[in-house]
């Protein structure tokens, strides 16, 4: 009887351990739902495009990472978007680096007037910066990739033929960008730009400084005469995309190796949308009317060394925090040079 119901009972463990292992890993294997915080409106070609990248997460980790989105700041508030996303209450984040003042110091050499061209070159340039220097100031996330919107330049509400011209106009700016309006004998006036359409129709203000994609996405190009392609002014409006350090530590090399693979191409495509958009919003603006006035070389070379002061500030105020704010400086100037 002993030795019948020992082998009954190895028999049963046999069996158990069979079904046991034959479960495939997936099975086994939780699945990671993360959700996305966009400050965009769902139908918005940025929304549409990180819906995409969660597909393409999605796809990448054989459905072990999903990711919902949540568009229009529906899951957090634009300004607190940093801090939810490091208290896990959103997964994955993206807005503007200047929505976090003062927390990302290095990192504001993003933001300075470089002089850039378009969309996909500040992307690079962005995404390109934080690899070269791993900014400690991100470590409580992971960041997943950089990119921005740009040329940033003056619109005015009334035809003014060059620079010169805007000097005492009050001209809305954001707080991190104010310096430019002021180096060029301007009046700032800092106001969320949700308020520009409303100043502007209004002549609260004389006009505004905007990335070019801002003529159509606020419509902007509605309620201004001008816009001054002057590229001495020209600055990046700067953007992260950030995950939870836990979420992210939770998934595995081989799912994050395949994640970052899909951060580096989403940098530049979300460049080249930049630049699709710029396009579409100067063509909506010269429908409503709208001139663009193109700068000399020597205007834009003296509106570049008006700016010097700024990026000297800049330098200080990076130093002053033990920062090489001088190297990241460099880099970027460097990178636009070899990359026009």
């Amino acid at each position: 009887m002993k030795k019948r119901s020992f082998v009954a009972l190895f028999v049963l463990v046999t069996v158990f351990l069979f079904f046991v292992t034959s479960i495939p890993a997936q099975a086994q294997e939780k699945t990671m739902k993360l959700r996305l915080s966009t400050m965009w409106p769902p139908q918005h070609p940025h929304s549409v495009l990180f819906n995409q990248w969660g597909k393409d997460v999605e796809k990448a980790t054989q459905g072990r990472v999903t990711v919902t989105l949540f568009a229009a700041s529906t899951l957090s508030p634009p300004m607190q978007v940093y801090d939810n996303t490091v208290k896990g209450i959103v997964d994955v984040g993206t807005n503007l680096l200047a929505y976090s003042p003062g927390r990302l110091p290095l990192s504001e050499v993003l933001q300075l007037p470089l002089g850039y061209r378009n969309g996909l070159q500040a992307s690079k340039l962005a995404h390109e910066y934080y690899k070269k220097f791993q900014p400690k100031e991100f470590n409580d996330v992971k960041v997943m990739f950089l990119h921005g919107a740009a040329p940033g330049f003056i619109f005015t509400k009334k035809v003014v033929k060059s620079t010169d011209e805007i000097k005492g106009l009050r001209i809305r700016a954001n707080a991190e960008n104010q310096d430019i309006v002021k180096n060029l004998g301007a009046a700032p006036v800092t106001m969320p730009v949700t308020e520009a359409y409303d100043s502007l129709s209004r002549g609260v203000v004389d006009g505004t400084l905007f990335p070019l994609e801002a003529l159509q996405g606020f419509k902007i190009g509605e309620v201004v005469k001008t816009v001054i392609e002057n590229y001495g002014v020209s600055y990046m409006t700067s953007m992260y995309c950030i995950m939870n350090k836990d979420k992210w530590n939770a998934i595995s090399p081989a799912d994050q190796q395949a994640i970052e693979k899909i951060n580096d191409e989403y940098s530049e495509k979300f460049g080249k949308q930049w630049v699709a958009l710029d396009d579409k919003a100067k063509e909506f603006a010269k429908s409503k009317g709208v001139t663009f006035v193109t700068v000399s070389k020597e205007e834009e070379a003296a509106t570049a060394q008006k700016m010097k002061p700024i990026l000297e500030a800049y330098v200080k105020m990076a130093k002053s925090k033990g920062l090489p704010g001088d190297e990241a400086l460099k880099f970027c100037q460097d990178f636009l040079k070899k990359n026009p």
